[in-house]
């Protein structure tokens, strides 16, 4: 499913092995020998590989051109999800089978050869400095990012904790830069608490779906159970999906046995049905209310989890319509040094529905308030009286999210000034009436408190389970 690649900054797949779901590695390897490729094929790539060596007039290594023509075979699939591994990458895909890792925290993926942002990870530095799901990462560093794989982004912005990387951020007209410290990434994929205005209301935050996940979620129903909870809400958004037997336990935990879960279509074949089975899945059982949360940053393994619990659970979806990712890669070994990931099959609903690029409609669509959306003020830049500009009416509008009366006209104005000033005194800040640094950092802090308090999707969810009630 979608590998949580989260852990450095991975990239949305959906890996499936049907001989062991737990290695996610399957033992059979290509059918087709690189002899298929024909003489005429053959006789041009060695003379290409030849020529270049002999006569290109800089120094190139032959490894570096044998790793390129292969590369650039697998593009030739033109498919965002197939991608050839090198040692390095393959290390990278690794890492977010068991969970592990140190980078900044988000999943992105290749899109019409940009680097976009599926899902920051939660609690992570990428959360933290504000990326947001449909974020274009223009540039890590000085060296921009157009036309990469998700692989090779991977390979610039992952790196070792305490170090900072600054990207630069594409969001609808706007561009700015942030610098993010990279770190080692939170490995609890669940949180839980019970709703704070009703103690029979569990509130479950499943961030990826890596090795733990299943039992994470199993031990956080137990304890809210234990507490009181009799209903649940589970939290799909901004989950970047994870691994594929997870994501069947986890459906599992919901279903009957014999209903569907998901379906698989490979290749010249009919679209096979895998069901809930509790002897190969687990014997856990959720069967209070529940209700789903799911947005445009849930993707592939959470879609297969939301497409399952909204098809054969009747479990009713609240939030935006999910990210579309409705494809399966395999993971073929080509030597010691270097993999072959291949987009092999499509994933359908239970009722047969592929939503690839499409998405799962939730039930109830519900948005956030409009500010959840307000990009990061520039911290390194200084707002002042006079200054007319879409980076003043950024800093105007989170304000007026925040509960200052101001007219966000994008013109730095008097009533700014005072604005800004009262801000800076209610904060303790020095009073300048200008946005500098320290400012900037309040007023965003400020701004995801209010965010935090004002969760209209979650409010819903809460509203349907006590309606039913």
């Amino acid at each position: 499913m979608i590998v949580v690649a989260i852990l450095t900054f991975g990239a949305t797949t959906l890996l499936s092995d049907e001989h062991s779901l737990e290695e996610m590695i399957p033992s059979n390897s290509p059918k087709e020998s690189f002899d298929s490729i024909g003489e005429v094929g053959g006789k041009n790539l060695q003379a290409i590989y030849e020529t270049i060596l002999n006569n290109y007039i800089e120094d190139i290594d032959e490894e570096t051109l044998v790793e390129g023509a292969l590369k650039g075979m697998v593009n030739a699939v033109d498919d965002p999800y197939s991608q050839y591994l090198n040692l390095e990458e393959s290390d990278v895909l690794d890492e977010t089978i068991s969970a592990s890792f140190e980078g900044i925290g988000a999943e992105i993926t290749s899109l019409n050869d940009q680097i976009v942002i599926v899902s920051p990870i939660k609690g992570s530095p990428a959360e933290k400095e504000g990326l947001k799901p449909n974020d274009i990462v223009l540039q890590a560093g000085d060296v921009s990012l157009t036309g990469m794989t998700t692989t090779e982004a991977v390979s610039l912005i992952r790196g070792e904790k305490g170090t900072v990387i600054q990207l630069e951020i594409q969001r609808g007209k706007q561009t700015f830069t942030v610098d993010i410290v990279r770190d080692t990434i939170p490995i609890e994929t669940v949180t839980y608490e019970l709703d704070e205005n009703n103690s029979e209301i569990g509130a479950l935050h499943i961030h990826s779906f890596s090795k733990p996940t299943y039992n994470e979620i199993i031990t956080a129903v137990e304890e809210l159970r234990a507490d009181g909870a009799k209903q649940f809400v589970f939290d799909f958004r901004r989950n970047p999906g994870g691994l594929l037997d997870q994501a069947l336990k986890i459906s599992n935990l919901f279903l009957n046995d014999g209903e569907t879960i998901v379906q698989t279509e490979e290749k010249g074949s009919a679209p096979h049905s895998i069901k809930a089975n509790d002897k190969e899945f687990g014997t856990f059982k959720i069967t209070e209310p529940v209700v789903l949360l799911v947005d445009e940053g849930s993707a592939s393994a959470s879609e297969i989890v939301a497409g399952a619990l909204k098809e054969s659970a009747n479990i009713p979806l609240v939030g935006t319509k999910t990210f579309g990712k409705g494809t399966v890669q395999t993971i073929y070994p080509l030597d010691t040094n270097s993999e072959l990931k291949l987009t092999v099959a499509k994933w359908l609903t239970p009722n047969g529905n592929w939503i690839h690029d499409e998405g799962i409609e939730p039930d109830f669509e519900v948005n956030l308030p409009d500010y959840v959306f307000l990009t990061l003020i520039d911290s390194t830049a200084e707002y002042t009286y006079g200054e007319v500009s879409e980076s003043v009416l950024n800093v105007e509008k989170i304000m007026e999210a925040i509960g200052f009366t101001i007219a966000a006209d994008g013109y730095y104005d008097e009533d700014t000034v005072r604005a800004v000033e009262t801000f800076q005194v209610d904060e303790r800040l020095e009073v300048t009436g200008e946005v500098n640094d320290e400012t900037a950092v309040a007023l965003v802090e400020k701004l995801r408190e209010v965010i935090s308090e004002n969760d209209t999707q979650y409010e819903k969810a809460v509203e349907i389970l006590t309606t039913d009630d």
